[in-house]
């Protein structure tokens, strides 16, 4: 399958040709570890999860690398742990941060766990590759692209003479219409800070500039260079990062020769009903104030990814309602057909865990979400065997459901009552013995399990290997009963 995506740098859809097919290597910018997770911030984690399940559907789990960072440099995380020092907490100030950073990435990898994402490849912190950033910074002086003053560093912005075509603008647009911090160490307005100096009373790293920490921008080039290479497949981030930490990101990389990104591609933002997000509108919450309230992580999920990722998400009461509503119609029609654990595990085993082509289509052209939502409704009200097959698997790869032995978990709240565990077994042991017989090609013993089921009112399904079953209406116990 070819998968199409909008390339942001280009401007235009394009077939996805990755470097090498082999090692499928995506970057995304992560979170600044100062506070929890809100809503916004959740947005990108579900669009690249996304990418990242499709990507390694389409090229093998085991050939896609994906990197998302920590950013643990910031003078809010910074203010955070002096103010906790100041309060009599014991050990240094880079104790206390480390302490607040580790805190925090425990709370956004809870988070983010109970929106389905899967963990990326690699989550480096920004303060574990200080020494590449340094490396960097020097390398970029002495080409003559950036240069020190007053133990800062400063990258020259008119040195790289595409700069702006991210964003499309020009460096003289972005002046007359940026606010950009004119300071006296600065040879030109825009040119932007790769190392600044760290007083004895924050956290700081020895370089030939003097003690100080990196900018923000140079982190995610060192650490995507360090990780992936000079040279890698796709970038990624929300569009409020495109301009300055992506333009810069580019800049930098490329006055070192680097090809960095191929494919660059922006998620828009997130409203909450009809409305930007904000503490003072009042509507400004964070995922755990959601997951607290009882909301649960797959139909905060299933909200986000009902909208493409390239178009304005807004949440509302309405919408999670009938995401709720849709999860849990969907969850129970599985149970009622048969799906447990143990059948996806055999399904897998035997090669029967089918993706449906017509939904993987829909969702490699630009990670259509929505329109691979919509494909999964069709497949909801056509109930065939080989139809819920696919079906089942869509919802594992949008990530939808991860342990199968939840299932029953996650349709309680429309759940019809459960099956008597002791009818399950003797079912389950039935179609057990069905199998064996079909193994052995004692088709006879075979038909003659099936015509038991069938007469007590248990609807058997095979597709491609796969066996799903539910009761009838007219189900009558008591004729399993010395099968």
């Amino acid at each position: 399958m070819t998968i199409r995506l909008h390339n942001t740098k280009t401007r235009r859809k394009e077939d996805f040709a990755p470097i090498d097919p082999q090692n499928v290597r995506m970057y995304v910018c992560g979170p600044t570890v100062y506070d929890r997770a809100h809503l916004g911030n959740a947005r990108p984690v579900v669009v690249f999860d996304a990418l990242f399940r499709l990507l390694r559907h389409t090229y093998g789990a085991d050939h896609v690398t994906y990197v998302r960072n920590f950013t643990d440099v910031d003078d809010k995380i910074n203010a955070t742990a002096l103010a906790r020092q100041q309060a009599g907490a014991a050990g240094t100030l880079e104790d206390l941060v480390r302490e607040r950073s580790d805190e925090t990435i425990g709370w956004y990898h809870a988070d983010m766990d109970a929106l389905g994402a899967l963990r990326p490849s690699q989550e480096p912190r920004a303060t574990e590759f200080v020494g590449q950033m340094i490396a960097m910074t020097a390398a970029l002086i002495e080409k003559g692209h950036a240069y020190a003053k007053d133990g800062h560093v400063l990258f020259r912005v008119r040195s790289y003479e595409n700069y702006g075509a991210l964003s499309g603008r020009s460096v003289d647009d972005m002046i007359a219409g940026a606010r950009v911090e004119v300071a006296p160490f600065k040879e030109d307005p825009m040119d932007f800070v790769l190392w600044k100096p760290s007083t004895d009373d924050l956290p700081g790293w020895d370089s030939p500039w003097g003690r100080g920490r990196p900018g923000w921008h140079i982190e995610c080039s060192a650490m995507a260079a360090e990780l992936l290479g000079e040279s890698f497949d796709i970038h990624g981030g929300g569009n409020d990062l495109q301009f300055p930490h992506h333009e810069n990101e580019i800049a930098q990389s490329a006055c070192m020769g680097h090809g960095f990104a191929n494919v660059w591609l922006h998620n828009e933002m997130l409203q909450v009903e009809g409305k930007k997000m904000s503490k003072s509108l009042g509507n400004f919450f964070t995922v755990r104030d959601l997951l607290d309230n009882g909301v649960p992580g797959e139909v905060i999920r299933f909200v986000m990814l009902s909208t493409h990722y390239r178009k304005p998400m807004d949440w509302t009461e309405k919408k999670r309602g009938e995401a709720e509503a849709t999860l849990r119609g969907w969850y129970q029609l599985l149970l009622d057909h048969g799906f447990t654990a143990k059948l996806v595990a055999d399904m897998k085993a035997e090669g029967a865990w089918n993706a449906d082509a017509e939904f993987v289509g829909v969702l490699g052209n630009d990670l259509n979400t929505s329109g691979a939502i919509a494909r999964m409704h069709v497949m909801a009200k056509n109930k065939t065997a080989a139809t819920l097959v696919g079906f089942a698997h869509a919802l594992e790869l949008l990530g939808l459901i991860g342990d199968w032995a939840d299932l029953p978990d996650l349709a309680q709240a429309d759940a019809a009552p459960a099956v008597d565990p002791a009818i399950a077994a003797k079912v389950e042991a039935l179609l057990e013995q069905r199998k064996a017989a079909r193994g052995a090609k004692d088709f006879a013993a075979a038909d003659q399990v099936r015509d038991v089921l069938n007469a007590a009112g248990v609807q058997v399904s095979d597709a491609g290997g796969a066996v799903m079953w539910t009761l009838s209406a007219d189900f009558d116990p008591s004729k399993l009963e010395g099968a």
